[in-house]
């Protein structure tokens, strides 16, 4: 009797969407210095760039005749919000945010830039990351009396600055971070200056680049390429980079000795034309299906990707083991999210309109398939469904990363083991209930080889449960007893 694999009910009422990892969003600074660059303009380009890391909402602040103007709107940059960005031109100053929620709801309300009164005049922020013990931090200034508008810990972060700006931005900022637990990396923006931070683990990335004589501070040196930038370096952990019209200064605040970059970076979230902390994205994963290929072999006739972040691995695969890659699954490009919870029906309907197989590709073709992850399962078995209907003979699947089997708590959204198949079920289940002819993963030791060498050292928690800060009291609502029994 083939084995039954039962999945949470919780998987049943997930967006298509949802079967992935989401990254929190991407940050985006520029200081023109009288570079002649329009600030506004550049931040809307360089959040163009950054679109893959959060599309729930946009938003840009300039500093202005020394006023914070800020706009914002639900949805792409290349949405609505182009219609209200003619009235921040001018500025020589700006930060901007694209957002995926991980902490508080998806709305206006909550979108950033996030802009703060202080002693020395309003303050605006923009943050990638997650504060784990902003519930307490906030807590704490609610009974000092500070009032709070909005549900995140970007805000808690904000406030804690703008509390001791008296001090001087630096000192404010040093001494937050002082107090901070989790992962940020963070731009902010006064009247005249333009701040990136990251914190003294390096969990989040940020980096720093040059237009002419204007400073950018982005999460992805990608966005440096996209306006004409040329990236300089990536901030160091525990970093305050302070742009003004007097150059960029750096204070160096105590830097982890046990650095904890997210490798899910590399893996999945950033772009593949992007460096972070001295590794080229596109490498590493090239790297990763080439020590898949020698670890996993399969008797198969071609190679194929999940597009669009397996490329690079497919290619590594398929160059390592000798074999023809071709273009299995086709991607629509106007296929955004949808907000429409759906029925099974308009669920599966939604994956079909997402990817498509291409028939004369795959079909009497025994197809190895590449993807950089399996979260929930639910896409991967629509897809191999599908590569049958187009005529595959068999479809065999590798993951370019370990299983995914514990929560992140530092700004990716799977905050429980009830989400991850893997946390629940042996490969040999996965691959019954996805229906591939077989599966296999990357080690955890063969995805750090991927990016030896790196200035930072790495998060893996969600593979391996091993996290860069205490997070004992999370672990015990996010349902651990699952791998307990």
């Amino acid at each position: 009797m083939p084995l039954q694999v039962r999945l949470p009910k919780e998987y049943e009422r997930l967006k298509p969407n949802d079967d992935c990892m989401n990254e929190e969003c991407g940050v985006f600074g520029v200081y023109t210095n009288g570079s002649g660059i329009d600030a506004a303009e550049a931040a809307y380009y360089g959040l163009f760039a950054l679109q893959h890391r959060g599309q729930e909402s946009a938003g840009i602040s300039v500093s202005r005749k020394g006023r914070i103007e800020t706009h914002k709107e639900m949805g792409l940059v290349s949405g609505r919000f182009c219609d209200g960005l003619s009235a921040l031109k001018g500025a020589t100053y700006a930060i901007g945010h694209v957002r995926y929620s991980t902490m508080g709801d998806s709305s206006l309300v909550n979108a950033q830039p996030l802009v703060v009164d202080s002693p020395k005049g309003s303050l605006a922020l923009a943050h990638n990351g997650n504060i784990i013990n902003a519930k307490e931090l906030r807590a704490e200034m609610e009974a000092e009396g500070t009032k709070f508008q909005t549900t995140i810990d970007s805000e808690v972060i904000a406030a804690m600055i703008a509390k001791n700006s008296a001090d001087g931005i630096s000192d404010s900022i040093a001494k937050a971070m002082a107090r901070l637990k989790g992962s940020y990396a963070l731009v902010l923006m006064t009247k005249d200056q333009v701040i990136g931070v990251r914190d003294p683990k390096g969990m989040r990335p940020l980096a720093l680049g040059k237009l002419d004589s204007a400073y950018i501070f982005a999460s992805e040196s990608c966005a440096f390429d996209t306006i004409g930038a040329e990236f300089i370096r990536d901030v160091r952990p525990g970093e305050i980079l302070i742009a003004d019209k007097n150059g960029l200064k750096s204070r160096q605040t105590p830097q982890a000795p046990d650095t904890a970059l997210c490798i899910f970076e590399y893996v999945y979230f950033a772009r593949p034309d992007s460096d972070i902390d001295g590794i080229s994205v596109h490498k590493a994963r090239e790297r990763a299906g080439e020590l898949l290929a020698i670890s996993s072999p399969a008797d198969v006739d071609v190679v194929a990707a999940v597009p669009d972040s397996s490329l690079p691995a497919a290619m590594g695969y398929a160059k390592q083991a000798g074999l023809p890659f071709t273009i299995a699954l086709s991607k629509n490009p106007y296929m955004g999210r949808t907000f429409i919870e759906p029925s099974q029906d308009r669920r599966e309907m939604d994956v079909s309109l997402k990817l498509s197989a291409l028939k004369r590709n795959v079909r009497g073709k025994k197809v190895l398939l590449v993807d950089d992850s399996i979260v929930r399962g639910t896409t991967s078995k629509r897809i191999v469904e599908m590569l049958r209907t187009a005529g595959a003979k068999e479809v065999h699947l590798r993951i370019s990363s370990p299983p995914v089997m514990h929560p992140c708590y530092f700004g990716i959204d799977t905050s429980s083991y009830e989400q991850l198949i893997g946390a629940n079920h042996s490969v040999e289940e996965i691959r019954k209930y996805i229906g591939a002819d077989s599966l296999s993963y990357l080690s955890i030791e063969d995805l750090l080889k991927t990016v030896e060498c790196a200035a930072c050292n790495f998060c893996a928690g969600c593979f391996n449960g091993k996290y860069p800060e205490d997070v004992s009291e999370l672990l015990k609502s996010s349902g651990k007893k699952l791998l307990d029994q």
